[in-house]
């Protein structure tokens, strides 16, 4: 643990202005800085930066912190990352209690190589660069894909020369090992005695710089020109990098994915390019690797909702299984995450070059969600009309499903799965959980009534007992149930069957949204749920009713049913019918002369059938019309 008296001389030593100079261009503004704020789209800067308290301010987006959260929020550093690099920056040493002398040393040495290692990769950027000016068949390449200068030069392409030293016009020694140990250079293995033979790892390529996020190069990817294999080569795994916790494009799209509010994955260099010359930002890829667990953590700390994108064929498919697999650890009820899959025919870039940044759009917003993603994989070769079908289905969702971390959306998801494979849920969750199924209540199993017997001997004549005439049947213990009104019904029915909602019309929708009292925010409920998740089965809408307080309302409207014994048919009929019941009961204009407006007069009368239903008292129609 790092002293609090550390971070305190730390923050008096660093200059705050400095610090975020590095990363945002400001101004001189009076006493203060300004600069266009790097957390959120904007055209005038409201992005304050005081050297006088040592903090930063947006005015637009309402961030703030000192240095060391900057470095948090812009870079995605750790606490103590951002704390090692502005104690570096000031020539102070982090206190590591807990690390012996020589841990310390050499934790400062694979620092050191670490930065040596960048510094050459970085040289290496600019050398390939100055050769893409240099090539007019590489520029031709880049323009005929559609590329702009503007896009390449943010993105750093470069262009590796078709001989097989070239770097050794771009650095003063060619044997120097961290060329090798970049993954620059390749340097066969020979018997002793022998001279290796050095030779450019990448040659005749178009070069794509991968950068960390706090934006050093740390290995490249290069692609063919013409035809050849392989199509991509990539920078093989050093000590700044390794592949399945980096993504490219990370550092130049964590703005637009603030602006945009979602990330982007696809699976190649040339279709981030191509998304972000559409003003597709956001995009990132993969690094010649399927997407891990450590990717979908990395993006979700820049934002909560991630896209994945594939192509439509058997890869992209069974890449998107992958995906799935990596991103469910980190689904929440808070997170979104969805599977978008194009035409076999078309990538992201080939589709937006061809039909345009709105069509690409348009898919984008019909992306599967992760839900509906999980149900297709586990339902992938099952007949679910055979109970074979269905049990294979449900083994093969089991595994992941598990993945899930506890939460509202498993739940959801085992409500769902429950259905798809007609279970009950609770029979499911015994067997996935090891939890006993609860027993049934005599509430809900009550005991046929037992035949009356008369309770003395008949003698005739006067139709009198013996004994005492028959006696009263016992009452069931118990409140009696009370019938529904078409109130409860509608309601009802929206909360069980809540993809009826969008059935509705706008006037019948704002019918609901004015009932008084429990129903009108179990609606309102309703409808911000929607919102957020779209529509959902019952089980999920019980476990979000219960969980936000709305338990003991919920149970009002559903035990008269139960109680009652009725079975539901037609969900839509019925609430077309509690619907129209509703419209019935709305109040009808006041007679006129009371010196009143048509529309007071309606408004009146709509709040005393308020009042009128809110107490129980059944509407009374106005007379004198």
């Amino acid at each position: 643990m790092i002293p609090p008296g550390f971070i305190q001389d730390l923050l008096a030593r660093v200059d705050v202005v400095e610090v975020v100079g590095r990363h945002v261009e400001l101004k001189k503004a009076g006493i203060n800085h300004k600069g266009l704020c790097p957390f959120h789209g904007e055209k005038s800067p409201s992005f304050i930066v005081s050297p006088s308290r040592q903090t930063y301010h947006c005015f637009g987006c309402g961030v703030h912190g000192n240095a060391i959260g900057f470095l948090m929020e812009h870079t995605a550093a750790t606490f103590v990352e951002a704390v090692e690099d502005l104690a570096q920056q000031v020539g102070m040493q982090v206190p590591q209690d807990e690390r012996s002398p020589e841990q310390r040393e050499r934790a400062k040495a694979e620092k050191d190589k670490q930065q040596s290692l960048t510094d050459v990769l970085a040289r290496a950027a600019d050398f390939y660069k100055a050769q893409l000016r240099k090539s007019p068949r590489a520029v031709e390449y880049l323009k005929g894909r559609g590329l702009t200068g503007q896009i390449a030069a943010r993105f750093g392409l470069g262009y590796s020369p078709e001989g097989w030293r070239s770097l050794a016009s771009g650095f003063p020694a060619y044997d120097d090992p961290q060329l090798v140990e970049s993954g620059l250079v390749i340097s066969p293995d020979v018997e002793p005695g022998e001279d290796a033979k050095r030779y450019d790892r990448f040659r005749d390529r178009i070069m794509f710089p991968i950068r960390n996020v706090q934006g050093e190069v740390i290995g490249f990817g290069g692609r063919v020109l013409d035809k050849g294999e392989p199509k991509y080569l990539n920078s093989p795994e050093t000590p700044v990098f390794i592949k399945g916790r980096e993504l490219y494009g990370l550092f130049e799209g964590r703005q637009a994915m603030r602006q945009r509010g979602y990330a982007l994955v696809v699976e190649g260099y040339m279709d981030v390019v191509a998304l972000a010359q559409h003003d597709f930002g956001n995009a990132v890829a993969t690094l010649g690797t399927a997407c891990t667990a450590e990717h979908v953590h990395k993006l979700f700390r820049f934002t909560e909702s991630v896209v994945f994108s594939f192509d439509g064929d058997a890869a992209g498919r069974r890449a998107a299984v992958r995906a799935l697999e990596a991103a469910l650890p980190h689904a929440t009820e808070t997170r979104t995450v969805k599977f978008l899959f194009l035409p076999t025919e078309h990538d992201p870039d080939s589709y937006v070059r061809e039909l345009g940044a709105e069509a690409f759009e348009r898919c984008v917003e019909t992306a599967v969600p992760l839900s509906r993603q999980l149900s297709t994989v586990a339902s992938d070769g099952c007949d679910l009309s055979t109970p074979e079908g269905r049990a294979r289905m449900l083994n093969q969702a089991r595994p992941l499903w598990a993945l899930l971390p506890d939460g509202l959306l498993r739940r959801q998801l085992l409500g769902e799965l429950a259905r798809q494979g007609q279970l009950p849920e609770t029979e499911l969750q015994s067997l996935w959980l090891g939890e006993p199924v609860a027993a049934p209540t005599a509430a809900a199993a009550p005991a046929e009534r037992p035949r009356w017997q008369p309770k003395a001997e008949w003698k005739g004549g006067k139709g009198d007992w013996k004994g005492k005439r028959r006696e009263e049947e016992q009452r069931p213990a118990g409140p009696r149930a009370t019938p529904s009104t078409p109130t409860d019904n509608a309601v009802r029915l929206l909360l069980q069957h809540s993809e009826l909602w969008e059935a509705l019309t706008d006037e019948d929708r704002a019918l609901l949204h004015d009932l008084p009292g429990v129903h009108g925010t179990l609606v309102h409920w309703l409808e911000r749920h929607l919102t957020h998740h779209g529509s959902s089965p019952w089980a999920a809408i019980q476990a979000g009713l219960a969980s936000d307080g709305f338990g003991d309302a919920l149970n009002r409207l559903v035990n008269p049913l139960q109680a009652l014994g009725i079975e539901e048919l037609d969900a839509a009929g019925d609430l077309a019918l509690a619907v129209t019941g509703l419209r019935s009961q709305a109040s009808t204009p006041l007679p006129a002369g009371s010196g009143a407006t048509d529309d007071e007069r309606r408004r009146a009368l709509e709040a005393l059938a308020r009042t009128r239903e809110r107490h129980g008292i059944a509407p009374v129609k106005p007379t004198g019309l």
